[in-house]
């Protein structure tokens, strides 16, 4: 599953939307079910009823008892049970219904013995399509309502009492009851289509599918139209609403690579007759890997090449790929139990590169990876972090296992390992650890021990001291001597103040640049010292794949800043960037120090290497500059640096690399947002204008940031025609693209007017939170949304689901005062978000952290002010 908070960052741009959400906790408890039964077959038959937004169920489960019993227990939400009787040795025995609501939990009690052996459940049930955005629930458009499901991680009870836990797999026979003018997707082919019951009914009814968990199962009814592809000899369709069908050929071409692709990789043939890909008009997280039919939110899958930006493309082609490797990592192969949920969405967010980078070379997806490797490593230098696999018992722990951690971190241990073993020696651990599991259930130890006996390497002991404990590794280097240099190693935190435990040490590969490439040593916890190939420079992260931060004597590094252009690919150099503004958040150098390497990097032709060295400057201007005087001389020398590089790069052409497009859009961007330079705001507007009257008159990655800047200047005329496109626009990109400017428009009047459409119907309730979050993330608008948000709180509060909720309170982090600190503490303690006291801790860490790093560089930065203003004057 990939979550939605990605697409709002799009939609505004990573200047204005740079905030780390936590992510969704829900309500209740996942209790464990009794193991004396156990699911073999489920045969469903659901007739919705999408006006009356009702349900009803009929269900037989085959099962296997495993000692004689009188009663079996599954997991079921929300439903109303008619009927119930089990059937053992040709015996039926009509069963009383006990549900337990706080855990979930329906007990079917007979009065003679079920013996051990096969038996079945069946039950006559009813329910709601809810508006929660999760189990089997209503997605409407202005013309019709849709009903569609969300199940991960445990609401497939919602919608058929069920045995919901990963492990306890089995086949599925679905039957879908609906309208005459409607159509039905699931997991499986369509087999039959028969009509009744009824004048204005048809029975569809579906293929058995593969052992799968309940989570994976998916039902969505409505009036979806396809283009359709083939690809291996698998059915591959992308599927809409009517109006959007014409934005579905891009995801069929991308769809088609990809599983060609993950075909060959894994060795292990797509397992389905067909594969369907959904975009729903309401839809909480980015995308679901349902077996077979996998759901998106429309951003995440529907877009026109000729108006979309680089990002976009980037962006669907790799939700997309996440999405298609869980048929493999997640459906084919599912996690045992949720505390190694990484076993499915880090596989996934390692994945996802593989394909995308092959498909377009030109986009340069390793140094997008080196980028998303820098933040994760600071996400776990965080005061509380956690370890990759942890304790997951309660709906509300599993929820929360769907950060940070168990997508990037994960991810990028999987990264390091790859890179230590070898491509392809790890891929043939993958394919041993698929081929060993298919259809079933693994641990982390399955895994690791599958790549240890393809590579007669460490892999065991490395993986699971990054998989069992939180945090990430510094290695301080020594002067290298006679082919060896000294190291040590502790937990790294941003933080100056905590204190890291001396005893708390990693083993991981350290891989040292070398003429030739690159050599790999295993640093232990007892090493204090690695041997060191010859080489022209001292660089101990060759590709920038270690997970772990390096420290470097200080004429090391003098010497790999100097050769910082010439010496070290796009990777190494984002690597060192983010090494450098580890050191500075720190306090083991000065802001100063790091705004000079930004210099070193501003006629860089990458735009990823340019972007992460401005994000930390993005930091500086926002968390460290305390005074307007002191952010308008940071604008100063942000515009004497950049302006000339961003004229160099002329206006958009047609033979124009994706690259210089995005370099070109993070220039515009920063000088605009950050530098207020006059001439590239007026240009700004002038695009903006143009881009929203007719959207392939412009280069729509310029575009977008052109957008950005003009809306965050912008007037009353501006913000109704943004509000226009997002009302009449049938293209989702360039819908919620225009939704999100509305809420960084920085006169006052026109941020009310946001907020207060953010309240209307117009606004969906997937997307609502995010526009109080955008507003937060602004230094100009934070004020001003924080009192409307606590003025307003009861209709906000009616709008958050669980991953909003999590969402809105995390975006308070951008506050940066001991003062709003308490305000937003006391608030919160008052008004409860469900299951969001974890988001509240993070964000508390974070102005924290922010108070602490202002106070300890702000008078660097002023006296590195003084002395640029003094070079520049001689």
């Amino acid at each position: 599953m990939k979550y939605s908070t990605a697409f709002l960052r799009r939609a505004v741009g990573a200047s204005v939307f740079a905030l780390a959400f936590f992510l969704p906790a829900g309500q209740g408890r996942a209790q464990r079910l009794p193991r004396t039964v156990t699911p073999e077959h489920y045969d469903l038959t659901l007739t919705p009823d999408l006006k009356a937004a009702t349900f009803t169920g009929v269900e037989r489960i085959d099962v296997e008892v495993k000692e004689p019993t009188t009663s079996i227990t599954l997991n079921s939400a929300e439903c109303a049970f008619q009927s119930a009787s089990v059937r053992a040795n040709g015996q039926e025995q009509t069963a009383t219904v006990s549900t337990d609501k706080e855990k979930e939990q329906t007990t079917f009690t007979v009065p003679q013995q079920i013996p051990a052996g096969k038996a079945s459940l069946s039950i006559h049930y009813t329910g709601m399509l809810n508006d929660e955005l999760r189990g089997f629930y209503l997605s409407k458009t202005a013309r019709r309502n849709y009903a569609v499901t969300q199940f991960e991680s445990t609401d497939a009870r919602r919608a058929y009492p069920s045995f919901d836990e990963p492990a306890l797999k089995a086949t599925y026979d679905v039957t879908l009851v609906v309208d005459k003018g409607d159509t039905a997707i699931s997991n499986s082919e369509i087999i039959s289509d028969t009509p009744g019951p009824g004048a204005d009914k048809h029975t569809l009814k579906f293929g058995t599918t593969p052992k799968m968990s309940t989570y994976l199962v998916a039902f969505l009814v409505g009036d979806f139209q396809c283009t359709a592809g083939e690809q291996d000899g698998v059915k591959i369709r992308v599927c809409a609403t009517p109006d959007k069908v014409s934005l579905t050929q891009y995801g069929v071409d991308v769809a088609k690579y990809v599983l060609h692709y993950y075909d060959n990789y894994f060795g292990i043939h797509y397992p389905l007759k067909k594969l369907d890909l959904i975009g729903l008009p309401d839809f909480e997280a980015g995308a679901m890997e349902n077996f077979g039919a996998i759901t998106y939110r429309e951003t995440a899958l529907l877009i026109d090449p000729k108006t979309a930006s680089v990002g976009a493309k980037k962006e669907v082609a790799a939700v997309i790929a996440h999405e298609m490797a869980h048929q493999w990592f997640g459906d084919l192969v599912t996690m045992q139990w949720w505390d190694n949920l990484w076993l499915n969405e880090g596989f996934a967010t390692w994945m996802e590169n593989k394909p995308v980078a092959a498909m377009h070379p030109e986009w340069n997806i390793d140094q997008d990876e080196a980028a998303s490797l820098d933040g994760t490593l600071d996400l776990d230098a965080q005061p509380t972090t956690r370890a990759i696999r942890a304790k997951a018992n309660t709906r509300e722990e599993i929820e929360q296992m769907f950060d940070g951690i168990s997508y990037g971190k994960a991810g990028a241990v999987l990264n390091m390992v790859e890179n230590y073993e070898g491509r392809e020696t790890f891929r043939k651990g993958v394919h041993n650890y698929l081929a060993a599991h298919e259809y079933g259930n693994a641990t982390a130890e399955d895994f690791w021990g599958a790549q240890t006996a393809a590579s007669h390497k460490p892999i065991d002991k490395i993986m699971e001291s990054l998989v069992a404990q939180p945090g990430a590794p510094i290695v301080t280097f020594g002067d290298p001597a006679g082919g060896r240099v000294s190291v040590s190693q502790h937990r790294f935190f941003l933080s100056p103040s905590i204190q890291p435990d001396p005893a708390q040490k990693w083993t991981i590969p350290v891989c040292f640049k070398s003429n030739t490439g690159q050599e790999c040593q295993v640093l232990t916890p007892e090493a204090t010292s690695l041997s060191v190939p010859a080489g022209k420079l001292f660089f101990a992260n060759a590709d920038g794949r270690g997970f772990y931060r390096s420290a470097y004597p200080a004429d090391k590094y003098a010497d790999l800043v100097k050769q910082l252009e010439t010496g070290l690919t796009p990777t190494e150099r984002i690597s060192l960037i983010g090494d450098e503004w580890s050191q500075v958040r720190a306090n083991k150098a000065g802001v100063g120090d790091y705004l000079n390497l930004v210099s070193a990097v501003k006629r860089d032709e990458n735009a990823t290497v340019v972007s992460t060295a401005l994000s930390g400057f993005e930091s500086i201007y926002s968390r460290v500059a305390a005074t307007e005087e002191e952010k308008e001389r940071l604008a100063a020398w942000l515009r004497n640096t950049f302006s000339e590089e961003y004229a160099r790069l002329g206006a958009p052409a047609r033979g124009d690399s994706p690259d210089k497009r995005e370099l070109r859009a993070t220039l515009m961007g920063i000088l605009g947002l950050y530098g207020k330079d006059p001439a590239v705001i007026a240009q700004a507007r002038e695009i903006a204008l143009k881009f929203l009257a007719e959207p392939e008159s412009q280069d729509a990655t310029l575009a977008k940031t052109a957008t950005a800047i003009a809306a965050q200047h912008g007037d009353a005329g501006l913000f109704e025609k943004l509000q226009h496109v997002y009302e009449t626009s049938t293209n989702p990109e360039l819908q919620e693209s225009a939704l999100g400017m509305l809420a960084i428009f920085q006169d006052p009047e026109l941020e009310k007017r946001a907020l207060d459409y953010a309240l209307t119907d117009k606004v969906r309730k997937q997307d609502a939170a995010f526009q109080f979050a955008i507003a937060l993330s602004g230094s100009e608008t934070r004020d001003r949304a924080w009192q409307y948000i606590k003025d307003h709180w009861d209709a906000i509060h009616a709008l958050l689901t669980p991953e909003m909720g999590n969402a809105l309170v995390g975006s308070t982090s951008a506050f940066c005062s001991a003062e709003t600190r308490e305000d937003v503490q006391q608030f919160f303690a008052s008004h409860k978000v469900a299951s969001a006291d974890q988001a509240m801790k993070h964000s508390v860490e974070r102005i924290n952290g922010c108070i602490e790093f202002r106070g300890l560089q702000q008078a660097k930065l002023e006296k590195w002010l003084q002395s640029s203003a003094t070079s520049a004057g001689e």
